[in-house]
Formats: C-alpha cells, structure tokens, sequence
C-alpha cells in the first residue's frame, strides 16, 4: 500500500471512531485500568508507565556501561598502574561495555523507551493493542539484563570474546568467561530478542491498526516513522542473531558443530569438525547492520523532531525524509558484508557491498540536508533539546564521513583493525544515538513528569558531554592512522606507536573520566526536577503533534479522556497562525488543507516571538 494514500482505508481501522472507537470503555482502552499500586506500577499495562520502567531500566544499565569503558580507559591510559585491570578483566570489561551499549541500552531505550511511551499518544490512541504482551515484553528485558549482569558472578566471569562473539575464540580455552560466562551472555541474548520480538509486534500493529480518525501514515510525526520501520527492522534482524546464538549455545554445551571447524586448542585436538566461523559472521553481521539503523532510525525520526518544533518551521520535505527512511531500512539488509572484508571474501563480493555500502550514505545525506534546509531561516530557539539535535548533526555528519573511507575495500583492509573504526563507530553508534536520547528526554520530560528540567544543569550537561565526546574520539582517528591496533590490552612494546600516542591515550582517558562523571548531571537533573521543577502546563514548547494535546499532563490511563482526538492536517503546521500563536495543532478544526508537505513561511504580520518554555531558551 502507499504510504502516501490518505483514503479512509489508511486512516486507522479499529480505533477511528469519535467516540472511543476500539479503545472505549470496556475494551483494552480502560479494559486494563490498576486498581493497586502493584498493577499501576509494577505489573502495569499502561504504555507510560512501561516506557518509564524501560527507560529506567537502559539508563542503569547504561551507567555500568560506562564504567566499564572507563575502566578499560583507565589501563589505555596508565598501563600497569591499576593491578586490578589484568588482560583477563580487560577483555571482560570490552566485552560486557559493547553489549551492553548497543543492544541493552540504546535498542531498549528507543524502541522501549521512546517507542512505548510516544506511539499512542502520537497516533491518538488510548494504549498498545496488546497491554498484556506489552507488560510481559518489559519483565522479560529486565530478566535478560539481570541474567546480563548475573554473569558477573558465575565461575571464570562474563566472556571476554568481544561483542561480536566471533567463534571458535569465544567458546575455546584461554577465552575469559568460557568456561560460563559465553553460557550465560548467550542465553540473556536469547530472552532479549523475545522480549524485542513481543514489543515489536505491538509497536507495529498498534501504528497500523490503533491510529485515530484523521491520522493517515502521512500525517505521523517522523519518531513514529522512524521507531516503526526500525521495529520492523529488528523482526527481520533479530532472528538472524537468535539462530546463531542458539547454535553456538549448543556448540559450547553439546559439541556440535555449527561454526567450530576442526582445530588443535591448547596442543589438544578438539571433538569439533566441519563447522563454519564465517557462517557466523555472515548471521551476525545481517543482525549487526541493521541494528545500526534500529538505534538510528529513531534517533533520526526523533531529531526530525526536535528541530522542527524548536526552530519553529515545518520539516524541509517530509515526503523526501519519509522515503529516506524506508529507503535506508530496506538498503540496511545488504550492507553486513563491509564488516567482513578481512575475512578473505571474493573482490566482486566486495565490490558489491562497497556500492552498497555507498548507496546508503545518498538517502542519510538527504536527511542531513533537509534538517539544514529547515533550520533555514527559521525561529531557532536554542534550548536544552536544541543543542542536542544540533550535536546531534554535527557528530553523526563526522562519523558518517569516515564511513564513507571505511566503505572501499582498499582503505577498510589496512585501517579495520586500527582505532580509526573505534572512532567511526563510536561517532555513529555510541554519541550521535547518545545525544538523539538526551536531546529527546528533556524534550518530552514535561510531558512525562509536568515540570521543566533545570536549565542550568542541562546546559552544563549538553557541552559537556558534546565537547567531551570530541575530546575522546576525535583523536582515535589519528591514532588510527598511525596504526595503533584496537583490542589490545598493552602496547609498551611495540616500537612504531610513538610516543605522542601513549600521550594521547592519557589526554583521552581523562577526557572519558570527565564526560562519565557529568552523566551524573543528568541524573541529579531527572530526579531533582520530579521532585522540585516548575510545573510545566499542558504544552510548553507550543508543538503540534498529538502527544502535546492530552487533557492533562502528564496523560492519565487511557490518554484522551471520553472521546479520541481527530487529525486535520501534518504534524509540523508551524508558521501557521493558529489560536495560541504560530503553530496550528494537529486537532484543532474546522477542516484545513493539510499543507505538511510545503514549507511553512511567516505570514507578513507574524504573532510577536515568545521563549519556548517557562525557562526560558534564547534565540539564535
């Protein structure tokens, strides 16, 4: 079907109806409704309150992530100086910090978090279609990341194989964490995917089949967009990397022979023949790729967002950016072989993911080049989400050039095993998704909490953590280029890292030490803010998508009260004169052209400038 079809067909069956449509009273909209402080907050089934428990969740998970990097920085930095880090911690550390980063944290959070919290209230419906399976998807990514750090206290501790778990390393002896840490990482990855896979559904059905009367696909903010085709990314990936872990599970537990060829270990012959450890990486690598576009999608969707509503203009082409993101989805399922070209694979077979691998960056770049065409000649107001949508820009635009070099097979060969794809990839899928989520938090806090963060700490929060993260990986480029090798636990002594290179690991160590402590800014700033931040009111950055229109704020269970809202027009009518100023809210009538598609320009007697939020947020 096209997207871009507003028939009747495309806006929302079972939930269209006026008067409650399918969530009214006595089905799933008030059908769920807690009744005790264990249902509301514990065992709920309110998409809010599981979006909170999910983000909760990834940001405590998030933080032993970053000790662990620092941990791993504190020995790059100062080897030998801390005895507690020995090679077998150090990979440990490696590990665990990967996993946890990629998959725990920044997939949870955006499909979890944002998507949970976010699809209801955008598309104007009372929940989820399925609360029951949406509660049961949260406790089983609890029960992964408590199996996740569970490894931490099982005999040898958790695996220190890498992230990626490449075998026959991963499950032979001499491995940190072989003996059950491989076990037990295998396993909580296994009850994450079926915790994605149960929340997936739900995101999905509940875009296509709960939206409200009036809200065609092609009148869905772009997060709705972006988190619905990154969750339908993920159930296609996720199987791929369930398979495989389910057969190296059972090559470590039962001896079969999925990906463990015949080899001689530790002088020992071993009971393993005919496997294949590349088929390995071909599975995980077509999980691997797309998971980039499952953290980036939202975040893209989210800073589509956050610069419309901040510089106050319609986004620049939202057809164009739709498209690009479908785009991107699709062309993410035949790029995994970039990660593979040291494996030995066939010059056609590289040239062919190289082209692909190109391909990619002319939809992204479009992206790119819409969001600087809105920022245009806009209102800008340079708040606290602001910023971070601006970060946001400026590091993905620097890690998805270095991509660009890592894509030809010529440079890749020599520079993949070298810090320089630490820093790419630490650019595109560790700070650029990193500010997407800050940038998206204290953008959507009021509506969570009712108050406003504290500006001041904010601020310190955005240039600290934006400066800091150049400070770190900006100069693993150099060394990269120098020749400095990833994954290694000392380099006292190899003679062509230079000097300047140890020097730059210690100036990158205190660099990282810093940026850890300022999440703490963060942190302090949610919980002091709950507590103690002005009240925000019902709509403070004077936005036009649905979420922003609830009765009350923050929404209550069922979100809209006796009667679903009705769409009119696009999610980006700024520039437009409306009843509180210079935005025209998605459910405000009479009927008026749906002018989403054009570029919204200030009328000759435009209504005077006013700051964005009770705390103020300058102009640029």
């Amino acid at each position: 079907m096209d997207p871009g079809s507003d028939s009747k067909d495309s806006t929302a069956a079972h939930q269209n109806e006026h008067d409650g449509g399918a969530g009214g009273e006595g089905e799933h909209g008030y059908g769920h409704e807690p009744h005790s402080f264990v249902t509301r907050y514990i065992w709920s089934q309110d998409h809010k309150v599981i979006a909170i428990q999910y983000t909760l969740t990834a940001l405590v998970v998030g933080v032993i992530g970053i000790v662990l990097s620092d941990l791993m920085r504190l020995q790059l930095g100062f080897p030998g100086k801390f005895q507690f880090i020995d090679p077998t911690s150090y990979y440990q550390y490696i590990t665990m910090h990967g996993m946890i980063m990629v998959i725990y944290l920044l997939t949870a959070i955006f499909l979890g978090g944002f998507g949970n919290y976010l699809i209801p209230l955008m598309v104007g419906a009372r929940d989820m279609v399925f609360p029951f399976l949406n509660m049961l998807s949260y406790w089983f990514y609890l029960l992964a990341v408590l199996i996740l750090i569970g490894s931490f206290f099982v005999p040898g501790g958790p695996t220190g194989a890498g992230w990626t778990l490449y075998p026959p390393q991963a499950i032979l002896p001499g491995t940190p964490g072989v003996e059950s840490g491989i076990v037990v990482m295998l396993v909580s990855l296994l009850v994450f995917i079926a915790a994605a896979t149960m929340g997936g559904l739900n995101y999905v059905t509940t875009i296509l089949q709960a939206r409200t009367r009036g809200m065609t696909l092609m009148r869905m903010p772009l997060t709705v967009w972006g988190i619905f085709v990154a969750t339908i990314l993920a159930l296609l990936a996720f199987p791929a990397l369930f398979v495989s872990g389910v057969m190296m599970l059972l090559d470590r537990v039962l001896g079969t022979s999925f990906f463990m060829p015949a080899l001689v270990s530790m002088g020992q012959t071993t009971g393993y023949s005919g496997g294949s450890p590349l088929l390995f990486q071909h599975l995980f690598w077509f999980f691997g790729h797309p998971e980039v576009y499952i953290v980036a999608l939202p975040a893209f969707g989210i800073i589509s967002d956050l610069i419309s509503v901040h510089a106050r203009k319609a986004i620049f082409g939202y057809r164009m950016m739709v498209w690009a993101i479908v785009v991107i989805g699709a062309l993410s399922f035949v790029v995994w072989a970039h990660h593979m070209y040291v494996s030995g694979m066939h010059p056609l077979f590289g040239f062919f993911f190289a082209v692909t691998t190109l391909v990619i960056a002319v939809p992204t770049a479009l992206k790119v080049y819409n969001w600087t065409l809105t920022l245009w000649r806009g209102d800008i107001h340079m708040t606290v989400p602001m910023l971070f949508a601006l970060g946001f820009i400026s590091t993905f635009l620097i890690g998805g050039l270095t991509g660009l070099f890592l894509g030809n097979v010529s440079v890749d060969i020599p520079l993949s095993n070298t810090y320089f794809v630490v820093a790419h990839f630490h650019m595109v899928m560790g700070v650029s998704p990193v500010l997407a989520v800050f940038g998206g938090i204290y953008h959507w806090y009021p509506k969570v909490s009712g108050r406003m963060y504290h500006e001041g700490l904010a601020r310190w929060h955005f240039w600290i953590t934006f400066l800091g993260a150049y400070a770190i990986f900006f100069p693993m480029h150099y060394l990269g280029l120098l020749g400095m090798p990833r994954r290694y636990y000392s380099y006292d002594s190899y003679a062509f890292i230079p000097e300047s290179a140890h020097q730059l690991n210690a100036f990158i160590t205190v660099a990282a030490l810093v940026v850890g402590v300022a999440q703490l800014l963060f942190l302090v700033n949610l919980g002091w803010s709950a507590a103690r931040g002005r009240a925000a009111g019902g709509n403070p950055w004077r936005a036009v998508s649905l979420e922003w229109q609830t009765p009350e704020t923050p929404p209550t269970h069922g979100n809209w009260g006796p009667q679903l809202p009705v769409v009119y027009r696009g999610p980006y009518a700024y520039g437009r004169t409306g009843p509180e100023g210079d935005f025209l809210p998605q459910n405000i009538g009479p009927d008026e052209p749906d002018d989403q598609h054009a570029r919204a320009r200030p009328t000759a007697q435009a209504p005077p400038r006013r700051p964005l939020a009770p705390d103020g947020g300058g102009a640029s």
